[in-house]
Parts: C-alpha cells; structure tokens; sequence
C-alpha cells in the first residue's frame, strides 16, 4: 500500500512540474487523496441508498413529479424528509420556498386509433405539450410540397372543408409552412386535430400554454406502418384528449444547508431539480430517473457525506421545481435568494447523471478555465472518469440564471450509456448509474479542495 501511494505521489510531483497550475494545487490534491485513500468514493451501502431514492422519486404514486396528482409536491416532501432525517438546516422556518407557475396537463383520457390500429401512448405516439383538448374522428390530410411553388395548387386547397380533417406533417413542413400565404396556413388550421411526424424517437416535454387544437406526435415511420396497408387510400384518425391548463399552479424549491467549520459566511451550492414531465392521461407517466432523480440522488448523499464530514465553508443544497417548465424554481430563487448571492464561491448543479460510462462535460468549463483545470487535476489523480469535456455557456439547466447573475458554477453532465431522454423508457431498472459513485467523488473532491 505505501508503495502504490509512493508512485502515485511520484506521479503527481512529476505532472506538476509539467504544468504551472497543477504546482499550485499539488498540495491541496495530495491531501484530498490521502483524506479519501482508505474509503471508496460512494461505498455500496450509499450506492443502495441512492437507488433507494431513485426509485421512490419514480414510483407511480410520484406522477412523474408533474403537475398531475400533485406529483411534483409529492416529491418535494418525499426531499423534505431526507432533508430532515439528514440534519440539514433551513434558511427559514422550514425548507420550502414557493413560487406559482402555470402548467398545461394530460389527467385523464388519452387515446388514438389510426384505422383499426389502437395505439398506446409514450410508445406510439404523444401529445404535444401545447395541446388543448378535444376528441373526434377525421379523414387524415397530407402536406402537400406543391403548395409552396404553386398558386393554382393554393387555390384549390382554400376550397378543400378541413374541419374534419387530421392535418400530417412532418417537422420540415412544418418550418416551410411559414414561406405560405397567411391565407394558406389559416386554411390548414382550420384542422380538427394535427399529427406531427419526427424523423427520430418521441420527445416529450411539458409547456405552461396551451394552443387551439388537439396536438399529437408521431414518429415517421409508425405513421407509415400504419398506413401502408390502406394505401392508396388513407385511414381514419380517432382521438380523444383531456386537457387541463392549469393557470396559477404552486410549485416549490427545497432547500437547506450546513454551517461550515471555519469560513461559514461562504456559501458552496448544489442544485439539481427534482421536477419531470408528468402525466400524459390515464396510463402514462414519465419516471424520470436520469432526469433527474439521480441528480436528487447524488445531491443527497452530498448532503450525508457533508454532514458526516463538516465541511469548511457552508454547504446549501437546493432541490428545483419547474425546471423543466423553462427553469422556473432557479430563476424564482435567484430574484429572492435566502441569503446574498455574492456569498457563493462556486456552485455545481448536477442533472443527467445517471450514466457517465464514456465521461461527462462541464458547461460553463470555458468560462471558469481555473476551476476548470483543477477538476481535471483531480480527475487525472484519481481517474474517476475517461474524460472530462469543456462546454461555454448553455441555458440547459438550473445553473443558467445564477451565471446571469454573476454566480461562479459549472454543470455537470454524464455521457454515453442509454439513450433514454424525455420518454417513457427512462426508468430505474434501466438506468445503469455506471460512473454514479465516481462523478459522485469527483463533485465532493472538487468542493473539499475549494480554496
């Protein structure tokens, strides 16, 4: 053992002199090594605790953690719990901070047939998030290309009745309508319903509006499973939406902290929401697991290990709502923070961490290139991961409106593994957490070496 760490000393001493910076922090870096040496980064008990935690967040009685049901509070106090189980501090009286939104929503009956195809929602197809209810049955209409260079072609369509149509288009059509006629456009939403068709897989998201009409999603080559054996001819198009906007809906931050032991008035932050999609009718709901209740996960158990481990400078942890809405928890808290944001040396929000196999990305990484360098001083010395991307500025996550507001952050990214995103197959028993335990300890090796 005390040869492995004389080599891997050696090795430090002969990278620093190689660069300037890393001289600066080999000090630093060789006592967080030495501090972690004996114990792994997230022992197994901890990686159970984590899965524990993902799992309940995407249960079924969660909704989602959307605006169905409440599923977004019922997370919020299932983290408000942890909070208090772990001893973590209120800023206030408690660990809320609430703010209103609106949210458009899917509570109740959903469903299509193409023909006399019955086809299941998140699988099949999806309501677009600015969908307004509506049901009926309607011939299906075509986009068709020569309404962009022809007149005479323009003029024929204003005769066509389309108010018991299902208007298709793909997403390139969709951009081109806007080279149309107004005339031409108001014709084509004169469409009972719209079906739009994606070249690539269903991407759900959720929208604090709704449109004037029942809006779905397909992918392309569904649409032409299912209608190929109709052809020449087209099949009917049956729906049924129920949709509720919810105007003036409360949602919540959650959010405490730990006196630090020698610098309290500084604050380090980690941020990760806790909100997902939601809903979508009856029998669908989208679990979320990498987004992002790994990420309330992770930040958990950065809150366990500070706790067991009392950190210089203060620790808050803040759990976001509404991020998927447009960042709206974040941006709520940056215009009435709990304390001064100056006090922030740094922030990390974590989201999308659930994987890590082929490395993550740093936003902001460019913009704070010294902190930059000493994450990846630590990540060479410890080899948590196989690389560490640098990415500018991006308005991805809830870091953004703390980097608005001069706040020092990075946000952190897993890569590769699965590809699940916004859909229906992001859930616990596929989410593999390959690199969770070491993005884990690169994240609590960062902070402790925070100077």
């Amino acid at each position: 053992m005390l040869l492995e760490v004389e080599n891997k000393l050696h090795y430090l001493c002969t990278y620093s002199r190689a660069n300037f910076m890393k001289r600066n922090i080999f000090l630093w870096l060789f006592i967080a090594y030495m501090g972690s040496f004996f114990a792994p980064a997230l022992p197994a008990q901890e990686i159970a605790r984590a899965k524990e935690v993902i799992d309940s967040l995407c249960a079924p009685r969660m909704h989602g953690r959307g605006y169905v049901g409440k599923g977004d509070r019922k997370a919020a106090d299932f983290i408000y719990k942890e909070f208090q189980k772990i001893g973590l501090l209120p800023f206030k009286e408690n660990y809320y901070q609430f703010f209103k939104m609106s949210a458009n929503t899917f509570p109740a009956r959903l469903s299509m047939q193409v023909g006399k195809a019955r086809l299941q929602v998140g699988k099949d197809f999806i309501v677009n998030p600015i969908a307004r209810a509506g049901k009926g049955r309607g011939k299906i209409w075509r986009f068709d290309t020569l309404l962009l260079k022809d007149k005479n072609a323009q003029e024929l369509f204003l005769k066509t009745d389309m108010r018991k149509r299902v208007a298709v288009l793909t997403e390139k059509e969709f951009h081109e309508l806007l080279a149309l006629p107004k005339k031409v456009i108001e014709k084509i939403y004169e469409a009972h319903a719209i079906l739009q068709l994606s070249p690539k897989k269903l991407t759900a998201s959720v929208a604090p509006e709704s449109s004037s009409h029942p809006y779905f999603e397909m992918r392309q080559v569904t649409f032409d499973s299912l209608t190929a054996p109709y052809l020449p001819k087209q099949p009917k198009i049956k729906y049924r939406l129920d949709a509720i906007l919810e105007k003036n809906y409360t949602s919540q931050n959650i959010i405490g902290y730990l006196e630090g032991t020698a610098e309290p008035d500084s604050l380090l932050v980690f941020t990760a929401h806790y909100d997902h999609l939601g809903r979508m009718g009856r029998d669908c709901y989208f679990a979320g697991a990498n987004d992002n209740a790994a990420g309330v996960a992770m930040l958990l158990e950065l809150a366990h290990y500070f706790k067991a481990n009392p950190p210089r400078y203060s620790v808050a942890f803040m759990a976001f709502g509404g991020e998927e809405m447009g960042l709206l928890g974040s941006k709520h808290y940056t215009e009435y923070p709990l304390f001064p944001l100056e006090r922030i040396k740094f922030l990390v929000n974590l989201d999308l961490v659930g994987t890590g196999n082929e490395g993550a990305t740093v936003v902001n990484g460019t913009i704070y290139k010294k902190r930059f360098n000493e994450l990846l001083a630590i990540n060479e010395a410890r080899q948590y991961l196989p690389k560490i991307n640098a990415r500018a500025q991006a308005a991805n996550s809830d870091h953004y409106f703390f980097w608005l507001n001069k706040v020092p952050c990075f946000f952190i990214y897993g890569l590769g593994g699965i590809s699940a995103y916004h859909d229906i197959y992001d859930k616990p028993e596929t989410l593999p957490l390959t690199k969770f335990k070491e993005i884990f300890g690169l994240v609590k090796d960062f902070a402790e070496a925070m100077k």
